[in-house]
């Protein structure tokens, strides 16, 4: 595992609980980051990417009056944003497989269950760091490619469409994944 110097990067943690955003903060800093910059929703952090060049961002979904959600759909397809290519990291203590997807398709690079830990945060950090994708526009889809493994059997443009059928039934089932089963679905 390679170790990163993480002191030049500038981080952008967006949530609206404040013990959880200095949680964060402090992780970051036993990591080395020292510029951190807080926002308490998505509608002030989208005002602060304006002047603060975030490197990164983690956001919590949860959050009102723009939830993470619809803050990572502006940030990527905003015509006023000011980075719609900035990697972030999506935070949440919902794991259920509909919301692991709905993430992914909003634009996030990383998904990152609570309760969180350093081991975990960096993880996704060099995850970053060190399988970066490229960005495409896919109908009203604009973010980093979803499909994170190549196929090099693929033999058609729509491969995952022919798979719809087999795995809808396990998408029904309810419960919350563990972050191992999150990782397994996002790189599958």
């Amino acid at each position: 595992m390679a170790e990163y110097d993480l002191t030049r990067l500038n981080f952008l943690i967006v949530d609206d609980n404040k013990h959880m955003r200095a949680l964060v903060k402090s992780i970051l800093h036993a990591l080395g980051v020292k510029n951190v910059l807080e926002a308490q929703d998505g509608a002030d952090a989208f005002k602060e990417l304006r002047h603060f060049p975030a490197d990164m961002i983690i956001c919590d979904w949860n959050m009102s009056p723009l939830d993470g959600l619809d803050f990572v759909r502006l940030v990527r397809t905003g015509a006023d944003s000011p980075n719609p290519f900035v990697p972030i990291i999506m935070l949440t203590g919902h794991t259920e497989m509909n919301r692991v997807m709905e993430a992914r398709d909003s634009g996030v690079h990383e998904f990152l269950a609570k309760p969180i830990s350093a081991k975990k945060l960096y993880s996704r950090i060099r995850s970053i760091i060190e399988q970066p994708r490229p960005f495409v526009r896919a109908g009203l889809y604009f973010g980093p490619d979803r499909r994170r493994k190549t196929n090099p059997n693929y033999s058609g443009p729509e491969r995952r469409k022919e798979n719809q059928g087999e795995s809808s039934s396990s998408q029904e089932e309810p419960g919350e994944l563990s972050q191992d089963e999150v990782n397994a679905l996002l790189n599958g």
